[in-house]
């Protein structure tokens, strides 16, 4: 009997579901991040910053969080485990620095070696993110879609995650956030760093996987739920310490569940059935050899090609009968050798990043992305600010608020397009711009100053920008092909770091330190007049919706813009997304 679980515990270990879950719990570790609206007041207020040194740290933050190019290297010749172990160095030493500082237990630096701090700390999570993502993808590759939408919600969820955690701890000052940035995800990644990897997942496929799936998007929905209760309770009552521990220890509880069901497969499945068997065979059955792929896609190209664009508009049956018939014309001239492929690919199939940077279509989801995606990363990395200039006091509620809404918009957003593309066939890129509306309208509610105008922020920026993250990744796949898919995925999250180098770096910041300075003036004035006594403040701080509101309606105008460039997407790709999914539509 012991050797029975012995053996058993062995093929927990190298269960897909067991890397699966582990890699969930390394993604709530992967979003640190996502904290900097809690920690930039912190280090402002320590270091005597004003804004615009403040959005430098930010853009420094958001470069190491985009710059995957060599994670992606490494994790094709290094062991997963090492991937993991580099990000881990990378991030305890990184804000490891940056919390010595704060502190006081060193002097203070210049603010480049803050800002190389922080780069180098939050590009341990391109690390994470890497060797969870290439694991489970090779474990789970029929099902690279819920698998990439939960993990990316769960990064995107961690900011909330870790700091319920703190507030369970209750550090005695502000700058140990920083210091359980440092800590605690090298704690969690240390002891998973060896479970988390490939294990042949491909020869693990179940019948049972869809209602493993969807338990664990019931999970990830009830957690959020969950977390934003708590957050409602904790900005509306006075909670005392006791109950705060225990909604950190209900939190902990629901991010264990999900290990239940590699648990359940494993210890509490019978023998695979003879139906499972023979599914488990079909799955596992050699893929079409590399010549008749080759064909295949020549001839999906010149359908796409040579089709009439009357036959758009035939009578489903018809055209469906055109298609089929231009397709075996095809196919026969191809045996014959008269199909040559056509220099370069078409969309659709697989393109290096450099023959998908000659493309339009790349560029026009590139600067999209930058309009938008950097307008939202603007309002995440200034919401601490945001939140003191509106008189709240307690801005890590609202950060938290805006990541569970960014884990929404993840695992929403995925599941969204899929419906779009699935059931009509539309581009996957419309529901790009359908966030991308709903976004600027979020920002021009801000920038009336209408009530309430925080939570909206924190809802649909947090549905918006997340959402962002889970359709651009299976649109390229699906336009640019996935034999270079890193490369492709890892130039376009350059995009955030590039629209809020110039949105916060130089509009936000430098329209909140010029009211700042105004309010300043204007409080030095009446003091004066009233004391005789010349006061001085070099820690400039604007209060009111005039410090953001200028910034917000630019961020709505641009929004609008990135809508337009995602549209003409839409127009350009919509053939192909027809012969992709066209035949899916019911």
């Amino acid at each position: 009997m012991q050797l029975q679980w012995h053996e058993k515990f062995k093929v927990l270990i190298n269960n897909r579901w067991l890397v699966f879950v582990c890699a969930m719990w390394v993604q709530s570790c992967a979003g640190v991040g996502y904290l900097f609206g809690s920690i930039s007041p912190v280090i402002k207020s320590a270091m005597g910053y004003d804004q615009r040194q403040v959005a430098f740290l930010g853009v420094a933050k958001d470069l190491g969080d985009s710059i995957g190019f060599v994670a992606g290297g490494l994790c094709e010749v290094l062991p997963i485990w090492v991937i993991l172990l580099i990000g881990v160095v990378q991030n305890f030493v990184g804000y490891g620095l940056v919390w010595l500082v704060v502190a006081g237990v060193l002097p203070a630096l210049p603010l480049w070696v803050l800002c190389l701090a922080l780069f180098v700390g939050t590009n341990g999570e391109t690390y994470f993110n890497t060797a969870a993502l290439v694991s489970c993808v090779q474990n789970f590759p029929k099902s690279r879609g819920p698998v990439v939408g939960i993990l990316k919600g769960f990064a995107g969820l961690s900011g909330a995650i870790l700091t319920q955690i703190y507030l369970m701890i209750n550090f005695p000052n502000e700058s140990s956030l920083i210091f359980m940035v440092a800590v605690g995800p090298t704690i969690v990644i240390i002891a998973l760093m060896f479970i988390v990897r490939p294990v042949g997942g491909h020869k693990q496929v179940k019948p049972s996987d869809n209602s493993s799936f969807f338990f664990t998007y019931s999970v990830c929905l009830i957690l959020a739920i969950y977390l934003l209760a708590v957050l409602v309770i904790e900005d509306l009552v006075d909670v005392s310490q006791a109950i705060i521990t225990l909604f950190a220890v209900i939190l902990i509880l629901l991010i264990l569940l999900p290990v239940i069901i590699p648990i359940r497969l494993v210890f509490f499945s019978g023998p695979r059935p003879p139906a499972e068997e023979s599914l488990l065979s079909e799955a596992q059955k050699p893929e079409a050899s590399k010549s008749e792929q080759d064909v295949n896609e020549i001839i999906l190209s010149e359908v796409e090609d040579e089709k009439p664009p009357e036959v758009d508009s035939l009578p489903a049956s018809e055209r469906q009968k055109r298609i089929a018939h231009l397709q075996a014309k095809l196919f026969q001239a191809a045996a014959e050798g008269a199909v040559r492929r056509r220099k370069g690919p078409r969309r659709g199939e697989d393109f290096t990043l450099m023959q998908a940077l000659r493309k339009a279509d790349f560029w026009l989801i590139f600067f999209s992305l930058v309009l938008a995606s950097g307008s939202g990363l603007t309002v995440v990395d200034n919401f601490g600010q945001i939140c003191e200039s509106l008189g709240y006091d307690d801005t890590t509620i609202y950060v938290s608020m805006i990541s569970i809404w960014n884990f929404l918009g993840r695992v929403g957003g995925g599941y969204l397009s899929e419906l779009v593309i699935r059931k009509y066939a539309y581009p996957r890129p419309v529901t790009m711009a359908a966030v991308q509306v709903i976004m600027a309208f979020g920002l021009f509610y801000a920038t009336m100053g209408w009530p309430g105008e925080i939570y909206v922020l924190t809802v649909l920026i947090g549905l918006g920008y997340g959402a962002h993250w889970a359709i651009v990744p299976a649109s390229a796949s699906e336009l640019f092909g996935l034999k270079s898919f890193g490369a492709l995925y890892n130039f376009l999250t350059l995009a955030s770091p590039v629209g809020s180098l110039v949105f916060s770096g130089v509009i936000a910041s430098g329209i909140y330190d010029y009211y700042a300075e105004l309010q300043a003036g204007l409080s030095h004035q009446n003091s004066e007049a009233m004391l005789a006594i010349p006061l001085r403040d070099d820690n400039l701080t604007c209060l009111g919706t005039i410090c953001y509101s200028i910034t917000f309606g630019i961020l709505s105008g641009l929004c609008l813009v990135a809508t337009v460039l995602s549209l003409i997407v839409v127009y350009r790709t919509k053939r192909v997304y027809a012969n992709l999914y066209g035949n899916s539509r019911g």
